[in-house]
C-alpha cells in the first residue's frame, strides 16, 4: 500500500490487474430461513461491496459481482444488475416478503476461518452495516472455527452461512461453476446428496445449471458458449447459492521508462513483452 503511494514520486509505474481468484458468500439452501430463496436474494441486496473494499480490502480489491471473474469475456454482473449493491430497500422489501420484521428478525449466522484476519474484518462489518441500516430486522452473528474444522465442516451441512475463496485449476471460466456449484446426486427438494454444491457447502440443486454446465463443457462455438454462461450466471443470481464479494488486485512495480509491463490473470509477469523504450 506504501509502495503504491510512493510509486510516482520514487519514478516507478505500478501496474494493477484483477487476479483470477473470487472471495465470495457462500449459503446453505437447505437451511432455514436460507431455503427462502426471499432471504438468499435479500442477504445479496445487503451486501455492500464498495464499503467492504474501502473498509477491510483498503481499495486494493475489485468488487465482484459474478462468481465468474471479470477477466473472462463470458463474465456478467448478474448481481449487480439483479439488486446492485447495498441496497438496502430491495432488501426490505424481500425481508417483508420473507415474513422478517423487528419484532420477527432474521438471524444469520456467518462462519469464517480463524486464521483469515480479513473475513473476520468482513464479518464485523456485515454485522454493524445490517444493524445500521435494517433497525433490527437482520441480525448477523459472526462465528469462527479454526481452519481443518472449518473446511472440514462445509460439506456437512453444519453453517448457514460461510466466507470463502475459491482459487481455480486452470484457467477457463467452467472452473468457476462445475467445482463449486454442480450436483451429482440431488433433487429441488432435498437439495444436493453428493457433488461439488454440497462438499462446498450450498447444497444447491438445479437440474437446469447441471444440464447446462455439461452444455458449455462439449460447446466448441466461442459465442454459443458465452451464451450458456449467461444463463448460468441469471440463474445463480436469482437462486442465490453463493453472493460473490471481491476480485483481489494483484500489483506489480516496474521503473517508469519501461513498457509493456502488465499482470496476466494467473498472476504471472511475461518478461518478453516489456520494452525499454527509448
Amino acid at each position: 500500500f506504501s509502495l503504491q503511494k510512493g510509486a510516482a514520486s520514487g519514478g516507478w509505474q505500478v501496474i494493477e490487474s484483477p487476479s483470477n481468484n473470487i472471495n465470495y458468500m457462500v449459503l446453505n439452501t437447505q437451511m432455514a430461513p436460507l431455503d427462502k430463496p426471499e432471504v438468499r436474494q435479500a442477504i445479496a441486496a445487503i451486501v455492500n461491496r464498495k464499503l467492504i473494499n474501502d473498509r477491510v480490502l483498503r481499495n486494493q480489491a475489485a468488487p465482484a459481482f459474478s462468481i465468474i471473474p471479470t477477466s473472462f469475456d463470458v463474465s456478467k454482473p448478474t448481481f449487480k444488475d439483479a439488486y446492485g449493491d447495498g441496497n438496502i430497500a430491495k432488501a426490505k422489501e424481500l425481508l417483508a416478503k420473507a415474513g422478517f420484521t423487528k419484532d420477527n428478525p432474521l438471524t444469520l449466522e456467518i462462519w469464517y476461518s480463524s486464521g483469515s484476519a480479513t473475513r473476520q474484518q468482513l464479518a464485523s462489518l456485515l454485522k454493524e452495516y445490517a444493524a445500521q441500516e435494517l433497525g433490527g430486522i437482520v441480525e448477523i452473528q459472526p462465528q469462527t472455527v479454526e481452519s481443518a474444522n472449518f473446511f472440514g465442516n462445509l460439506g456437512k451441512g453444519v453453517y448457514q452461512s460461510a466466507l470463502v475463496d475459491w482459487y481455480p485449476d486452470f484457467s477457463d471460466p467452467d472452473n468457476f461453476i462445475q467445482p463449486l456449484v454442480s450436483c451429482t446426486k440431488g433433487s429441488e427438494g432435498k437439495g444436493c446428496e453428493a457433488g461439488a454444491s454440497r462438499s462446498q457447502g450450498s447444497f444447491y440443486y438445479s437440474d437446469r445449471i447441471n444440464k447446462l454446465i455439461q452444455q458449455q463443457r462439449q460447446e466448441s462455438d466461442p459465442a454459443a458458449r458465452k451464451q450458456i454462461f449467461a444463463e448460468i450466471q441469471e440463474l445463480l443470481a436469482k437462486d442465490v447459492p453463493l453472493i460473490p464479494l471481491w476480485q483481489p488486485k494483484e500489483y506489480a512495480f516496474a521503473q517508469s521508462g519501461l513498457k509493456n509491463v502488465q499482470l496476466d490473470p494467473i498472476q504471472q509477469l511475461p518478461l518478453w513483452e516489456i520494452d525499454k523504450g527509448n
